[in-house]
């Protein structure tokens, strides 16, 4: 059942055997799976239903590190956690991404992709992906709406991602709600894990609503998946008997914090930079692809030239917008209804501040609907050439050139690290501090990828590259987050090296575990979500055999 925590018939204080710490991917992934079985879970989340500016404020921080890096709006504190705003892409890790290199310090994970083949596959079913596109180390199977680019496999490969047609709250909230054995509880937010007093089990999680009501949940078992930043906020906070935190022991909650960042590398000038954009774009229509292409530097690139990982996508620069298509465009501007609800204008403004909407588009109102409606009737002509072109497949307005933007994977260094600040929120908790950090080998990486790429989209199109100086040159990096925050609790079986061991379990705890992408030792390029799903899926069913072994039978 579902609970708001500050409603004051909602239970105030729980037990339950097993307890969850945030609803999104992962929290609601691992839930799911218990539904049906005598193990009783309770689900903890400290958002609501849709987004909401009080819960969101909890999420504000500090950044001073080489890179400002925004904790309140490169997240969302809502049922259903940041994939509220995400693009529904998932993609496989490939060996590539999970083994040692050499060239990498610190990289390499404990687990290799035939460890986690079943768990993708419980995934794709989780995301909903048509069980049609097969899968293998590092993409999906299945031809793409339109045909990619022919690359030279030495430097560049298409990797073809598949896209998940749901939003996780949405999808599974009523699940939830209708299960006996699992407990919601909204607008709970937790404020310290409690243990025994050598720090080795955790007794319970104390939680609190911006009501002022406080409550605990007891559990036999715990686990944090509250995302990359918040997952070591948690176990910094909880210092009653640790001082440095819980799992803390070695210095590693939060350090190793990486994301993966972006920035535009360059243009491609060309008569048709259509033959370069099309193949890649995400829709058809109006229709979001279920499978899509990505180019992205191939192992054999990365190990020449002793980089991370990396893709490039072209994006069309619309060149003179014919005045009936514009005119168009400003009459569904037009009739398309407002909304201005809190929710709506709170995920607007995310999506803003991550760069994965329009910016400041210009926006037609009723007063020059008339006005617009006049000027689509003069251009019908240009409506009709481009209904034309659409039903050739063609791009309805001819493109003046492509943008190619890099999206990277980061080197994980130690330094690079989410602590404690000293303001506090509404909670009276301290709020995070985000010190973010790029390297040399960061910077080797996007210089690198820009020459290989820019040079071979260019010719695939008959173009000219115009690299951005940042990219090739020693100017400041014009690199922004993707709000992909990995690494804060990674995974190691070393506890000298991780904060969790291959099962997600907190090294030194008995009861402890996380889940998300904080668990993640290097990132590759790809989507995280899918490989967060994966996990979580796999800690679940280890979590069903301690918890039944310990006294309940799934």
């Amino acid at each position: 059942m579902i609970f708001d925590y500050l409603d004051p018939a909602a239970p105030g204080d729980i037990q339950a055997d097993l307890c969850i710490v945030g609803a999104g991917p992962a929290g609601i992934a691992m839930a799911r799976t218990f539904i049906g079985s005598s193990i009783t879970v309770c689900l903890i989340e400290g958002g609501g239903l849709s987004g909401e500016d009080r819960s969101q404020s909890l999420y504000d921080g500090d950044s001073t590190g080489d890179l400002p890096l925004d904790a309140g709006t490169s997240r969302m504190r809502v049922f259903g956690g940041s994939c509220t705003l995400w693009g529904g892409g998932c993609i496989p890790l490939s060996d590539g991404d999970l083994s040692a290199r050499d060239w990498v310090p610190d990289s390499g994970w404990p687990l290799r992709y035939a460890d986690l083949a079943p768990w993708y596959r419980r995934a794709s079913e989780f995301c909903r992906i048509d069980p049609a596109h097969g899968f293998g180390p590092g993409a999906f199977d299945g031809p793409p709406p339109r045909r990619p680019l022919d690359l030279d496999p030495e430097a560049l490969e298409n990797f073809v991602f598949a896209r998940s047609p749901i939003m996780f709250g949405e999808a599974y909230r009523e699940a939830l709600d209708q299960a006996p054995n699992i407990t919601v509880l909204l607008h709970a937010n937790v404020m310290e894990l409690e243990s025994t007093a050598e720090a080795r089990t955790v007794t319970g999680a104390r939680i609190g609503g911006l009501d002022g009501r406080r409550g605990r949940v007891s559990a036999r078992h715990y686990v944090l998946a509250a995302g990359g930043i918040e997952n070591a906020r948690l176990l910094l906070l909880s210092d009653s008997v640790a001082p440095a935190g819980l799992g803390n022991d070695h210095d590693l909650v939060g350090r190793y914090f990486m994301d993966h960042p972006s920035g535009t590398i360059g243009s491609v000038r060309s008569d048709d930079p259509d033959r370069l954009t099309r193949p890649y774009e995400r829709t058809v229509g109006k229709t979001r692809a279920p499978l899509s292409p990505e180019i992205g530097l191939s192992f054999d690139a990365q190990r020449a030239h002793r980089t991370l990982n990396a893709r490039v996508h072209p994006f069309a620069v619309e060149g003179r917008v014919p005045r009936g298509i514009r005119a168009l465009r400003d009459v569904r501007a037009a009739l398309r209804p407002p909304r201005h609800d809190e929710a709506t204008l709170l995920e607007a403004r995310l999506c803003a501040a991550l760069q994965n909407g329009p910016g400041d588009a210009a926006v037609a109102t009723q007063q020059n609907l008339v006005v617009s409606a006049m000027r689509l009737g003069l251009h019908m002509g240009d409506i009709m050439k481009a209904l034309a072109q659409k039903i050739a497949d063609r791009p309805t307005v001819r493109s003046d050139r492509a943008e190619l933007v890099g999206f990277f994977e980061q080197a994980p260094q130690r330094d690079s690290r989410v602590t404690l600040g000293d303001r506090t929120d509404a909670l009276g908790l301290r709020r995070v501090r985000i010190d973010w950090r790029l390297n040399d080998l960061d910077r080797h990486t996007w210089r690198t990828t820009t020459m290989i790429a820019g040079e071979r989209l260019a010719a695939a199109c008959n173009g000219r590259f115009e690299p951005a100086a940042w990219a090739i040159g020693d100017a400041a990096p014009e690199v922004h987050g993707t709000a992909h925050h990995l690494g804060t609790t990674r995974m190691s079986t070393d506890p000298s090296t991780g904060v969790v061991d291959p099962d997600g379990k907190v090294h030194g705890m008995s009861n402890l575990h996380i889940a998300g992408s904080s668990v993640f030792p290097t990132g590759g390029w790809a989507f995280p979500t899918f490989t967060i799903v994966a996990l979580s899926l796999r800690l679940a069913d280890q979590l069903r055999v301690l918890l039944s072994a310990s006294g309940g039978i799934a």
